[in-house]
């Protein structure tokens, strides 16, 4: 049985159409005009048990309302939904004992609370026992050292301390499931990378399946294996994360340091990036020229130092984005 299995599935809002001509009229106020916005639209993808995908996509694509229907908030307006086996609008309470979310700008903790009277909390919530609760409280303020702040009221927590709070409270009743949307928003690198060690730890020793949403591509590279792209309601792309690579990796970064200034102008396959003082960068299409080639046009007698990189994930997923290769 997969994890999560989603068919043909479609959200449709009703938006009021704002009428300059009427604004403020008794007609707009008692007879508002909508017109119809298809924020998913006929979606369908499998997620296997154990995996860890990012759920992706541009501001506005659909993400958010996709994950309000996998979660039971928002109904569908068409398809079909079955997350653990379970209908998440017939049977949300049940699907809450398998789930856990977290929501990078929305908070779930009570702010006057102590982050451990918030696990005590939850865990009774879900009728977990006393000693179990505080078996998992343990664990969890070992692996993300909580000794510091975990009496302290949330509302005194930095962000970053907050954000861990939040994903140890998600997981109190031990999920079979966690879907992360934007976890490290906001937080220092130290912070995330802590934060992406246990999710990798959560996923490798309890088989825990993770549904991740993120603008950091740090986040999708480190800890992701497969990449669903959305884009206008519709997934443009549902692929591994080493396939992603191979198919769009057909350019390369060269940067060199030269030791005596030279010009250079764009040729086809070669477009040049940075030129200043004696430091140049290039972007090399290998499909119409190789990267010997390319260094020929520098003079390697005049190299100092030179780099050669892949194009930046960031890159690659931004021109997905925009529909080109």
């Amino acid at each position: 049985m997969n994890a999560i299995e989603v068919k043909n599935l479609s959200k449709t809002f009703k938006v009021k159409i704002k009428d300059k001509g009427l604004k403020g009229s008794i007609k707009a106020i008692l007879r508002p005009k909508y017109k119809e916005r298809k924020a998913v639209n006929n979606i369908s993808f499998n997620i296997e048990k154990g995996e860890i995908i990012a759920f992706i996509g541009p501001n506005g694509a659909g993400k958010s309302t996709t994950i309000k229907m996998l979660t039971g908030i928002l109904f569908p307006s068409k398809g079909e939904i079955s997350v653990m086996g379970i209908n998440p609008q017939k049977n949300r309470k049940q699907l809450s004992y398998k789930i856990g979310t977290v929501f990078g700008q929305k908070e779930q903790l009570w702010i006057h609370l102590t982050p451990y009277d918030n696990f005590k909390f939850f865990g009774a919530i879900y009728d977990i026992p006393e000693s179990v609760i505080e078996k998992r409280i343990n664990e969890y303020r070992q692996i993300f050292e909580l000794d510091e702040f975990i009496n302290t009221p949330v509302r005194g927590l930095s962000l970053g301390q907050r954000m861990i709070c939040e994903i140890v409270a998600s997981l109190i009743h031990e999920p079979e499931i966690l879907f992360l949307d934007e976890p490290t928003i906001g937080l220092d690198p130290v912070i995330k990378e802590k934060i992406r060690v246990f999710i990798k730890r959560l996923n490798k020793e309890k088989k825990t399946t993770i549904f991740l949403t993120s603008h950091d591509v740090g986040d999708i590279e480190k800890l992701c294996k497969r990449v669903i792209i959305i884009n206008d309601g519709h997934i443009v792309l549902d692929d591994s994360m080493e396939n992603l690579k191979y198919h769009y990796l057909n350019k390369k970064i060269v940067e060199a340091k030269m030791n005596t200034k030279i010009n250079l102008e764009d040729i086809d396959g070669v477009k040049i990036l940075k030129d200043k003082d004696y430091n140049l960068k290039l972007e090399v299409d290998l499909t119409k020229k190789s990267i010997s080639d390319a260094i020929k046009l520098l003079d390697p007698d005049k190299i100092i130092d030179i780099n050669i990189s892949n194009t930046p994930l960031e890159t690659i997923i931004s021109t997905i984005y925009k529909g080109t290769k």
